[in-house]
């Protein structure tokens, strides 16, 4: 599409659950993911990872395109999948654990306004490095991003959240911006954490090929950027242009007339230098 909709998102729990999935689901709902979210009151008795086929089905009937579910069980506790799914069909989707979850009421201050657009940062040489880190960062930027606007005031930017990757682990903060008086124009900015708060490990990950991942990025020519010819631009984003002119004649070239540049009238010609004191 020229205009691609708002991605929405599907939030499921599965067939065994506890309280810190359904918190946490509750909490991500709640002040994360400010697009509309169709959240299942029923348990839903499926694995992602053995059959997708629900949830293909669940993605069609309610036009989601981004899935959440949670389950709990003695083999992988406190279990949360994050997925996106092309044409109704599973493209990728990512399991990850939660080893230690601090929710939103926990925090007792005060929190960012409904529907703010977040700032998302990425710390972790893993995210630019490893394949699976690559898409659990795209996946995240898809489901947090919210829609897509024309400009956002300077005091809208009060959201932030921070994804670290460390030894194998996934960091997940969310922060307030405070602006402080500094003695000059420019404000002193704050961080200061309003949860949720969370301690994720990678586990399972199922990935698109690369022909898949490919159509699924393809756009219509009508966004495409025309290509300019006889135009480039270097490393630091300086735009150079490349005139083509006609051979010239170098010997025709009129310069700058010069005392020293005469020529002398002939072999025998001399000069009277006269000094005067």
């Amino acid at each position: 599409k020229l205009a691609e909709d708002v991605k929405t998102a599907m939030i499921m729990k599965g067939g065994n659950t506890n309280q810190t999935v359904t918190q946490a689901l509750k909490d991500i709902v709640s002040s994360l993911m400010m697009h509309s979210v169709r959240q299942t009151s029923k348990k839903n008795i499926t694995r992602p990872f053995e059959d997708s086929t629900s949830l293909e089905f669940f993605s069609k009937k309610t036009d989601c395109s981004l899935f959440l579910f949670g389950s709990h069980n003695k083999k992988r506790p406190n279990n949360l999948v994050f997925g996106r799914l092309f044409d109704f069909h599973v493209l990728d989707m990512i399991e990850v654990g939660i080893e230690k979850y601090v929710s939103l009421s926990d925090i007792k201050n005060s929190k960012c306004p409904e529907g703010t657009k977040p700032m998302l940062v990425f710390a972790g040489e893993a995210f630019d490095s490893d394949i699976e880190y690559k898409r659990l960062k795209s996946l995240l930027i898809d489901f947090f991003r919210g829609p897509t606007v024309s400009a956002v005031r300077l005091a809208g930017l009060e959201h932030v959240l921070h994804f670290t990757a460390v030894e194998g682990k996934i960091y997940m903060r969310s922060y307030r911006c405070l602006l402080k008086k500094s003695g000059c124009r420019t404000p002193r900015i704050e961080l200061e954490e309003i949860g949720p708060s969370f301690d994720l490990v990678l586990r399972r990950t199922h990935m698109a090929s690369d022909d898949l991942y490919k159509l699924a990025h393809r756009q219509p020519k009508a966004l495409k950027p025309k290509k300019k010819k006889n135009i480039s631009h270097d490393a630091f984003g300086t735009k150079f242009g490349r005139v083509h002119m006609q051979k010239q004649d170098l010997s025709k070239l009129q310069t700058r007339k010069m005392k020293g540049l005469r020529k002398r009238r002939g072999p025998g010609s001399a000069h009277l230098w006269i000094h005067i004191v």
